[in-house]
């Protein structure tokens, strides 16, 4: 029988040993002792925000998510943030939030707390089962998350907390991150780049003193200390400038994927320990020197990848440079400062000489010369003086203008253009998806055919270190970074090429897609021709308002009636604008109106014919017809010009065997003089949206791949149905929206450095595949055979990369426009 003291003390050890042992959170896996978790039938959690988020996902059917995050660290529930109700604020929606063409609200918001796949899934899962999410997409690699969702059904501060339920946060993306992450990364591999090549050259050293005593002679003890000493400098290349590499395929193990970093990682640390156990041994060739060079070459293309992606934001910041926050405008007959963001349509905006132009408008006051290079690519000023539009992002140089703006900064070319940037940049194009799934199996085969080099060696030397180093050979020799760099490198100078020229791809693929077309439809007015046709004739068949007709015209999109506005403002400065009590446009014939009982149309022959009326009909060129009351009471003949470039235009497509088309709601006979003039042989008139619409998929049935080109709102069908849509900047801010190119300084000129550079991005892309594969069918049986020991892999492969890096710059000078 056991007395007092000692069954206290057994009782007090159970009690220890009880306390020592730590459980783990069912929800963040975190360890505590069980005296400090909330038990919950058979869970523990170490607080309720975790045990609340538990049963959340129990509830929605979401507890997978536990599977996929199986042996992963979460963040715990935070009780700490702001208010959600700001972001249902208007200066929140105003800021980040914008309409899509569906109707429905887009914010891109960043997840805070995201770790691993399983989190990106949980979230996206959580997010589309909200009812009035529409879609929810999460990027792993930035955490970015973009919602569009409907405003009547949830708001985006209920969106907001069901993120914050689940155990992370979010905050608004600002575009601007972009570019200090860029810089940021450029910083960081900056002195990863340092030290490596500091401790290099060092090693460097030690090893010459190495590599003269193999022919002069040297004692192991000797060597032992050298080797010892290109270990020390070697151990913080490996593990601090080469962890980008360990973490880089860390992660893709554990998303189940064998990237480039795995190659590198394997091969580095294998010849590191392989060093190590040589060193310790005191017998063989250490390999530290090795080990330095591969992480330092490979750093160098790795740090390529890193400016390509700094290149395209500097870009966007050769765009955005220096955009200050505040605008002066006008109020009660003063001048004062107003914020960027604050300015709505119809204020009148104040620009000095010198000054840059912030939002899109109308100069209603002074005159001057302005510099649109920045977004056009043309150096020569252009003038413009009251009545003419100014665009976001030109800048004065001489002028001291009043303007009022026509659109807010959100939706202004300049934060268009932005916008279209950052989408371009982050959408692959096919050849790059192709590109990265070739990479994924090609280094899987590489770890194969390394691990049989290994045992053929083995079984033909019986030398564990020849054969070793041999397979490390291998996998440091066709480590894919030159693959991986083929493509992204190529687009990104491409798209940034484009974007200084005043040519903007919305997506990378666009680029693909261009390169491939054999045929080119062309509108005819504002894209063939100048689409500022002006009159040349009056006709007035009975006394009418000159305010009615102005009026109609006045609020038309449509080149023919801004003709004929154009021409009576001209006559008559002070004329008035009058409101209709009925306005509607009738694509590709003209607008009907009622105003005091009184009927009216204003348009071309086709829309008299289909109310039965008749008119004199002329042949030669454009002509507007007014009707006041079934009767027609004038007839204005009018002339547009054919663009500049027309001629550059057509000799490019017929040198790459592209068939051009012309496509025109205009009669025959105007159709076919603008036809002739510019050398179309296949054109079509009197064409409906609906006709040219029909006519793209026609194409398309033959097997032909089509780009369109239009400005209008009557080319809207026929441009959301060719393979690839191109927009006229000064067009309609619909046919822009569904452009896949938008071309800013309307020039066909432009268009034909559209399909240069797609065609020489699209070649680049093709050669370095081909300069990558060609290297790795050369080099890799080398490795195989012996012939290559892992420092000579390690500068070959970073000789590749480079050499594909080089060859993508190319499309800088490969054509320079005339």
């Amino acid at each position: 029988m056991l007395n007092r003291g000692t069954r206290y003390e057994k009782i007090q050890n159970l009690e220890n040993l009880k306390l020592s042992h730590k459980v783990s959170c069912s929800h963040c896996h975190l360890e505590f002792d069980p005296s400090v978790m909330i038990k919950d039938k058979e869970h523990y959690f170490c607080c309720g925000g975790c045990q609340n988020v538990f049963h959340l996902l129990c509830d929605e059917k979401l507890d997978s998510f536990y599977e996929k995050s199986k042996n992963q660290l979460l963040s715990p529930p935070s009780e700490n943030f702001e208010d959600s109700s700001i972001f249902d604020t208007p200066s929140f929606y105003n800021k980040f939030v914008k309409v899509n063409s569906d109707g429905f609200c887009e914010v891109s918001l960043i997840i805070e707390g995201i770790h691993c796949s399983a989190c990106v899934w949980l979230n996206e899962k959580a997010l589309n089962k909200m009812d009035g999410v529409i879609e929810a997409n999460i990027n792993f690699t930035n955490n970015k998350a973009t919602i569009v969702w409907a405003d009547d059904v949830v708001k985006l501060s209920a969106i907001i907390d069901m993120i914050r339920s689940i155990g992370y946060n979010a905050f608004a993306y600002d575009s601007s991150a972009q570019e200090i992450h860029a810089n940021r990364e450029r910083k960081a591999y900056y002195l990863k780049m340092a030290v490596a090549i500091f401790a290099s050259m060092n090693i460097m050293w030690i090893a010459v003193a190495q590599y003269a005593g193999y022919f002069s002679g040297i004692t192991q003890d000797v060597k032992t200390i050298l080797n010892i000493a290109e270990g020390i400098l070697a151990t913080p290349v490996l593990f601090y400038s080469g962890w980008v590499f360990f973490r880089g395929a860390y992660y893709g193990l554990k998303t189940k994927v064998v990237n480039m970093d795995l190659l590198v990682a394997t091969g580095a640390l294998l010849t590191y320990l392989y060093s190590i156990y040589i060193t310790v041994l005191g017998r063989g060739e250490a390999y530290f020197d090795s080990v330095s060079m591969i992480i330092t070459f490979v750093l160098i293309g790795k740090f390529l990848e890193v400016l390509s992606k700094k290149s395209a934001a500097d870009v966007l910041d050769k765009i955005t440079k220096n955009i200050p926050t505040d605008v002066k405008i006008i109020k009660q007959n003063s001048i004062v400062i107003c914020k960027l963001d604050d300015v709505i349509i119809g204020d009148i905006v104040v620009v000095s000489s010198g000054e840059r132009v912030l939002l899109d408008g109308e100069i209603v006051r002074g005159s001057g010369f302005f510099d649109e290079s920045s977004l056009t690519g043309e150096s020569e000023p252009v003038y413009k003086s009251v009545g003419m539009n100014v665009v976001s992002g030109t800048t004065s140089i001489d002028a001291d203008i009043h303007f009022m703006a026509t659109k807010d900064f959100k939706h202004s070319t300049l934060s268009n253009i932005v916008t279209l940037l950052e989408s371009a940049i982050n959408k692959k194009p096919k050849i790059e998806l192709m590109a990265n799934r070739l990479s994924e199996y090609f280094s899987t085969a590489i770890l194969t055919l390394s691990f049989i080099t290994f045992i053929v060696w083995w079984i033909y030397s019986s030398s564990f270190e020849i054969s070793f180093m041999a397979s490390v050979s291998v996998i440091i020799i066709a480590c894919p970074c030159a693959l991986a760099l083929a493509t992204p490198v190529a687009t990104l100078v491409g798209l940034g090429l484009g974007a200084l020229r005043g040519i903007l791809f919305k997506e990378a693929a666009g680029l693909e897609s261009m390169a491939k077309a054999d045929t080119l439809v062309l509108d005819k007015t504002g894209t063939v021709t100048v689409g500022k046709p002006e009159v040349i004739s009056e006709s007035i068949y009975k006394d009418f308002d000159k305010k009615l007709l102005y009026s109609l015209v006045k609020s038309s999109n449509h080149p023919v009636a801004k003709g004929v506005a154009k021409y009576i403002k001209e006559q008559d400065e002070k004329i008035d604008e009058i409101v209709f009590d009925e306005y509607i446009q009738i694509p590709a014939k003209g607008i009907r109106a009622k105003y005091k009982g009184a009927e009216l149309l204003g348009g071309n022959l086709k829309l008299l014919q289909e109310n039965s009326l008749n008119a004199e009909v002329l042949m030669e060129e454009t002509t507007f017809y007014f009707v006041v009351d079934n009767e027609v009471v004038a007839m204005y003949e009018l002339r547009d010009k054919i663009k500049d470039g027309i001629s550059e235009l057509m000799e490019n497509m017929l040198k790459h065997s592209i068939e051009v088309v012309l496509l025109s709601g205009d009669h025959e006979n105007i159709t076919k003089k603008v036809a002739l003039e510019v050398g179309i042989k296949n054109f079509m008139f009197e064409q409906t949206p609906q006709n040219k619409a029909e006519f793209i998929e026609k194409l398309h049935s033959e097997g032909k791949k089509v780009v369109m080109v239009g400005d209008g709102v009557n080319d809207i069908l026929a441009l959301a149905s060719a393979d690839i849509a191109i927009a006229m900047g000064s067009g309609s801010d619909i046919a822009v929206e569904v452009g896949d190119v938008v071309l800013l300084d309307d020039s066909l000129r432009s268009l034909s450095d559209a399909f240069k550079i797609s065609r020489t991005t699209f070649g680049l892309i093709k050669q370095n595949l081909f300069i990558s594969l060609l290297y790795n069918a050369l080099t890799i049986p080398l490795a195989m055979t012996g012939y290559v020991i892992p420092l000579f892999a390690a500068i070959s492969m970073s000789f590749s990369s480079l050499l594909v890096v080089g060859n993508s710059m190319r499309i800088r000078h490969k054509w320079v426009r005339s």
